[in-house]
């Protein structure tokens, strides 16, 4: 019959109704992935709220232990599709150890690019109120990826610190208290480098000639420098004790300084320094040999070095501690009138019931 459709048009006529419907699946799957990479390339995935956050990436670290690292973090929303990014940007063949600082609002993308070209982010490194070296390498490595033990090591190879002009009885003398900019994964050998490199650059030609005026070397300065350091707080009163300590030197007197002698001990707790602790036999104990110790007590801060440079112009040569327990001193320039000060704090002392 003229009105009949044959079953080849029929198919056809069946397919082209489908073509729309495909067209519209395949928009829809096209913009749905599209912004799907959107949201996974630009959009937002980090909320810090509003905390400072830091990621730390050890060296060695492999690309799932990185992630891992970020993701302890706390601050990303869509773990999922940071992977995904990670694997998209390369970054397991790229992860680089550091201390990253992640930024609020930041895209996947974003905190993947700083990730793999090792944009690390420089921490403030300071010390201060060190006495001993272990205490010293303890303090640097709550900062910077090396070990304590790593660095303790380097702080006691007599033979590697003679490279660097020091030994294990002056090497506190090079790390001068200051607040220096590093990376976290700084190594212990290029942080006793970098100390190196600022002790050389603070002590000037001007600091230097100074010393050798009073016939002292940089550490020698910093020797006195931290007994001076150990026996007053008060940074005004710094080069009056500088003063007493040199005027004792010049006269060959031994310097008979309490805190050399609880350094010799080793007991930090002692607060009156008693006649068997005088009897301690150290190079350390300034009542039993004359001169300076083989190294500073401490690390001097700059204050302190600065007192023994610029020492007050005196004639005393006897201070104790004032019994009123200020922090500041009585000085004196007879054994008599030193006597007399000593007289009144012990006195103190003892009211105070403390002895020892």
């Amino acid at each position: 019959m003229a009105n009949e459709v044959t079953p080849r048009r029929r198919v056809k006529k069946e397919k082209s109704m489908w073509i729309p419907g495909i067209i519209v699946l395949l928009l829809f799957l096209f913009v749905s992935f599209s912004y799907y990479a959107y949201q996974i390339v630009y959009t937002a995935n980090v909320d810090t709220k509003g905390q400072d956050t830091y990621v730390y990436i050890p060296t060695g670290a492999d690309y799932k232990q990185a992630l891992d690292s970020v993701e302890a973090t706390g601050v990303i929303i869509d773990r999922l599709s940071l992977r995904f990014m990670a694997k998209l940007m390369d970054y397991d063949e790229l992860v680089k150890p550091g201390r990253y600082k992640i930024e609020n609002g930041w895209g996947n993308r974003q905190l993947i690019g700083v990730l793999r070209l090792g944009e690390q982010s420089p921490l403030k490194l300071t010390f201060n109120n060190i006495r001993l070296r272990s205490q010293l390498a303890e303090k640097l490595a709550t900062s910077v990826e090396p070990s304590a033990a790593e660095i303790d090591s380097l702080l006691n190879d007599q033979e590697y610190l003679q490279t660097l002009g020091f030994d294990t009885t002056t090497v506190v003398s090079m790390f001068i208290p200051n607040t220096y900019e590093v990376y976290w994964t700084i190594t212990a050998p290029e942080l006793m480098q970098r100390m190196k490199t600022e002790y050389d650059r603070f002590w000037t030609d001007e600091r230097k000639a100074k010393a050798e005026k009073m016939g002292l070397s940089p550490k020698e300065v910093s020797t006195l420098a931290s007994i001076v350091q150990a026996e007053t707080i008060k940074n005004d009163e710094k080069p009056r004790v500088a003063g007493v300590y040199l005027n004792r030197l010049q006269k060959g007197m031994k310097l008979e300084a309490d805190p050399t002698v609880v350094y010799a001990v080793r007991d930090f707790s002692i607060r009156r320094v008693l006649n068997v602790h005088l009897q301690h036999d150290s190079p350390y104990n300034t009542y039993r040999y004359a001169g300076l110790p083989p190294g500073p007590i401490n690390v001097p801060d700059i204050s302190s070095i600065d007192a023994v440079l610029n020492p007050e112009q005196h004639k005393y040569i006897y201070f104790c501690a004032k019994e009123d327990f200020s922090g500041y001193h009585s000085f004196a320039v007879t054994h008599a009138e030193h006597i007399a000060n000593a007289r009144r704090y012990q006195r103190a002392l003892t009211q105070r019931n403390i002895l020892k």
